[in-house]
């Protein structure tokens, strides 16, 4: 049986969608032709980040950058495990400006950084459960990129391939609810992965959680947890469900207009994570 849920305090970088539209389109989600509010963005996303300080944990901020529509999405900013940071290297035009914007502040923060040579979406793709980083390709992340951050880190890295271009980040098809070792536990989507990956994430977590369609077709597995409280879409209402039946607590965030670009809670939500 899964262990019981158990909260940990968590650090988290975020950015301000302050010059949020649609004005390209690089994912299924996106139409550059539909309306986007920024100011209501940016209230969904103040009640995010009021929702994670409330709960107590650590919020930091980077300033966004005109042009940069996208620099909301912070988690596909870097990736950051023992506290050193392995930059991103966006795959598309428009949003290669992200990563280096992102290696600065952590620079000028102090931490350790390494300049990505492979392409890779930061926290979007690379996901870390116990003393795994789970890694997703197939859309946006390069497969050379996990053989990179394995030298990095030191972490064994499982690549895991992503085949509907709905869930083209790792983030959308797959939550951490525990990422802490031992007690590892994640919910995903099973058709969003090729068989063999599937079967991968089957035999490491026979007890995780599985998504329904709407669960993820609302991207309520870009959820963040803190081991306890899920901060989750609230449309995904069977996956809440679930959550309760282990013991977590759901909580709810409406971000669906940050949902236009094809990011929830999670896109918005680097976790810097300490040295161990």
């Amino acid at each position: 049986m899964p262990a019981t849920p158990q909260q940990t305090r968590r650090h988290y970088l975020m950015c301000e969608p302050t010059f949020y539209t649609v004005s390209y389109e690089i994912n299924p989600w996106m139409d550059s032709t539909r309306y986007t509010d920024a100011g209501l963005a940016v209230q969904q996303w103040q009640v995010l980040k009021d929702t994670f300080e409330q709960l107590g944990h650590t919020v930091e901020t980077i300033d966004p950058i005109p042009g940069l529509p996208d620099m909301v999405y912070a988690a596909n900013g870097a990736t950051i495990v023992d506290g050193v940071v392995y930059s991103a290297k966006f795959r598309y035009p428009e949003r290669q400006p992200e990563g280096p914007a992102y290696e600065k502040w952590f620079a000028d923060h102090g931490y350790v950084t390494h300049t990505a040579e492979q392409v890779n979406e930061g926290e979007g793709d690379i996901l870390g459960v116990g003393d795994v980083l789970l890694a997703g390709t197939g859309f946006r992340t390069d497969r050379a990129s996990h053989d990179e951050i394995a030298k990095v880190t030191g972490r064994e890295v499982v690549t895991l391939e992503l085949v509907d271009p709905h869930y083209y980040h790792l983030d959308t098809a797959l939550a951490v609810l525990d990422s802490t070792a031992g007690r590892e536990q994640v919910a995903y989507y099973p058709p969003a992965f090729s068989d063999a990956s599937r079967a991968e994430l089957e035999r490491r977590y026979p007890d995780a959680v599985l998504a329904t369609e709407a669960d993820a077709a609302c991207l309520g597995l870009n959820a963040v947890s803190d081991g306890l409280n899920v901060v989750v879409a609230p449309g995904a209402t069977a996956l809440a469900a679930q959550l309760s039946d282990r013991g977590f607590r759901p909580v709810p965030v409406d971000t669906s207009e940050l949902l236009k670009g094809g990011g929830g809670a999670k896109c918005c939500t680097l976790e810097i994570r300490p040295a161990r």
